[in-house]
């Protein structure tokens, strides 16, 4: 795991200087506490030809004395900086050398200098894991960017004058002292959609993330981006008998087989490492059967990690403890009081565009004990979208029956009346989620599921924003985002098609961006079994009745790995992993929220409506209204603009929110 960046210039262009790129670099020392490293292109510059210099910091993982980057070829025409663990890199190696390539280092960096050398840039369709990394090819004076299939790792980019910038996280590019900070409207409406930004969209207008599975070349000044890879949910359609089309072979056994033997090949893969690993264990069905796999595979004893909290509703320590038991692992935990105040300057500062899902509070303490005792952990990433887990699914499952009744008994069950009906505040409850269920059933399907996940619908946004903000919005539909999802699968059963958006979308976007974000504040790696391009393509063909019934999902992973999980834990409800934001709300932040969303700072700044504002908080503090994700959401957006609006960030320390309230901004 590291943090890269660096530049490309454009013949004709001055050659960035040093100087900023030791910048770029010195702030993602987080990402690579143990080392660093630079490149800077050895053509003639002074008749102008192109040229690229790279930045580059380092966690050891494989190879640790001969793992150094930026790294090049024998001849030193092609340099890499690469973020990212290759784990079939050995069996890449075997071949490569067969053809006549030569290794100096046992890293897996090296392992894609010589693919690309070998292949050039389809080197990523023989590539196994996760990765973000650029190439410099001397010969052909282009850079060469590529990302990973599911998203894992991050990389940010700006084209500027004929210069192409890329960087690990968006505040390293912020370093250099050119480049304009200008919020893209856009941008922000998708964030209090779905509270996040997607890609390849950036808060920032001129910046943007390249895509998961997408690759660049930069040559001649030009950028050209393409998808190398989709997710194969309409190749072989399966059917919902359980057979491929073509293959009378594939019963559920056979998918039973497949499963065990593919999910267990990609955590063989991902004990590769020089350095102790662990794995995350939450108690839940996807934790447990990685950490059985890979107790199972390990010579040995595990060491699993988990946190807990006073709040009941929020702790998973006893089902954890149980798993660990069974599983006869070495199991540490430690329980919480999250302090909201003393982490979130942190945490504003690690995730530098806006971020408001407030599980990366957890995820933060977790990979910051997790480190103290391993540098690798593996976790269960992605088995709720691969495996159709997460409870809303079988709404989806319920909208699916639903727009098969006549069109007289729709009407009924969608009248507005229901509405009325008394609810219960808790934002979780029973009757606030049926009210939630009825009242976007008469939408399309798709638009329909987005207002089920958003943190703010279409109505309660238009209500939020200011006259002169809504402007800027007039050709913006955040529905484009989970729409272009849905045409990935478009001949899937809907519910399918679900998994399938929120595998291109909220996996990426929120899930793997939180998780890279919190597991590198603190010089953890983290590897995801559930993402590996096999157990992905396996499951993308896989037909939703061997995933899901009427009463829960994951079916099939409980039936394969039935002997890794305890009864109870085959059976539990699932808890989402988060803190008590509500509580805090009308407890503890109660009037640091008041001053910081009604301050005179945030006020100034006139993208939101007063009235809105102070609505929200009033409902929520009088327990009126459960709307403590949106008001973190509002809380993060000002605190990060605090934060990287108003100043150029360096460090964390420049995150603290109580120092950036003064008494004149107290209304």
């Amino acid at each position: 795991m590291c943090g890269i960046c660096g530049v490309a210039w454009h013949e004709g262009n001055e050659p960035v200087s040093a100087e900023v790129i030791r910048k770029m670099t010195a702030v993602l020392a987080h990402r690579g506490p143990d080392d660093d490293g630079f490149y800077r292109s050895s053509l003639n510059q002074s008749n102008g030809q192109p040229g690229a210099a790279f930045g580059f910091r380092r966690l050891s993982i494989i190879d640790l004395a001969g793992g150094h980057q930026p790294l090049a070829n024998e001849d030193n025409s092609v340099w890499i900086v690469f973020n990212g663990e290759i784990y079939n890199y050995r069996e890449l190696r075997t071949q490569l050398e067969r053809l006549g390539h030569k290794f100096r280092t046992d890293s897996d960096s090296e392992t894609i200098v010589h693919a690309y050398e070998e292949y050039g840039i389809d080197c990523v369709h023989r590539l196994r894991g996760m990765f973000a990394f650029a190439i410099w090819d001397h010969n052909t004076r282009q850079l060469f960017l590529a990302r990973d299939r599911l998203g894992q790792k991050p990389l940010f980019y700006r084209e500027e004058g004929g210069n192409l910038w890329f960087a690990s996280e968006l505040k390293s590019l912020l370093q250099v002292p050119s480049f304009s900070r200008t919020l893209n409207p856009s941008a922000i409406d998708d964030f209090f959609t779905y509270q996040y930004v997607p890609a390849p969209d950036c808060i920032f207008q001129e910046f943007s993330k390249l895509p998961a599975a997408h690759r660049g070349v930069f040559r001649n000044g030009q950028l050209r981006i393409d998808r190398y890879w989709t997710p194969p949910f309409d190749d072989d359609v399966a059917t919902s008998e359980g057979w491929l089309r073509g293959s009378s072979d594939w019963t559920p056994s056979t998918w039973r087989k497949k499963l065990e033997e593919t999910l267990s090949e990609a955590v063989r893969l991902r004990l590769r490492s020089d350095v102790p690993l662990g794995a995350f264990l939450s108690g839940g069905i996807d934790s447990t059967i990685i950490a059985g796999l890979m107790q199972k595979f390990s010579e040995q004893t595990v060491k699993t990690f988990s946190i807990g909290f006073p709040v009941k509703k929020f702790d998973e320590t006893a089902y954890a403890r149980q798993a660990a038991k069974h599983l006869g692992t070495d199991h540490h935990e430690k329980t919480v009081e999250p302090d909201a105040l003393a982490i979130l300057p942190k945490l504003i500062w690690h995730y530098d565009e806006p971020f408001s899902d407030s599980s990366a509070i957890p995820t933060m303490y977790l990979s910051e004990m997790t480190r103290q005792h391993v540098t690798v952990a593996l976790s269960g990433d992605g088995g709720d979208e691969l495996f159709a887990g997460y409870d809303r699914y079988r709404a989806v499952r319920i909208g699916v029956a639903f727009d098969k009744l006549p069109r007289p008994l729709k009407k009924l069950i969608t009248a507005r009346i229901w509405q009325k009906l008394p609810a219960s505040v808790e934002q979780k409850s029973f009757r606030r989620r049926l009210k939630r269920l009825l009242e976007a059933l008469d939408q399309p399907p798709e638009r329909r599921y987005l207002r089920w996940i958003s943190i703010m619908d279409e109505q309660r946004r238009r209500a939020l924003y200011s006259s002169e903000f809504a402007v800027q919005l007039a050709d913006h539909d955040s529905a484009a985002c989970i729409l272009k999802g849905y045409e990935i699968s478009r001949h899937r059963d809907f519910i399918t098609r679900t998994t399938c958006a929120d595998l291109v979308t909220y996996l990426p976007f929120d899930i793997l961006k939180k998780v890279d974000i919190a597991s590198m504040a603190n010089g953890l790696e983290c590897r995801s079994p559930f993402l590996d391009r096999r157990v992905a393509e396996m499951a993308a063909r896989m037909p939703m009745a061997l995933k899901q019934n009427r009463r829960r999902g994951k079916l099939i992973l409980v039936e394969t790995f039935a002997d890794l999980l305890p009864k109870n834990i085959q059976t539990r409800p699932k808890m989402g992993f988060g803190v008590p934001l509500d509580h805090w709300f009308r407890g503890e932040l109660k009037e640091f929220l008041q001053d910081i969303l009604l301050g005179q700072t945030a006020s100034q700044r006139n993208f939101f409506n007063r009235q809105t504002v102070e609505q929200l908080i009033r409902e929520h503090q009088d327990g009126i209204w459960d709307h403590s994700y949106r008001l973190w959401s509002l809380l993060c957006f000002e605190l990060w603009q605090q934060t990287y609006v108003d100043r150029i960030p360096s460090g964390p320390t420049t995150a603290d929110p109580k120092r950036n309230i003064s008494k004149r901004d107290v209304p």
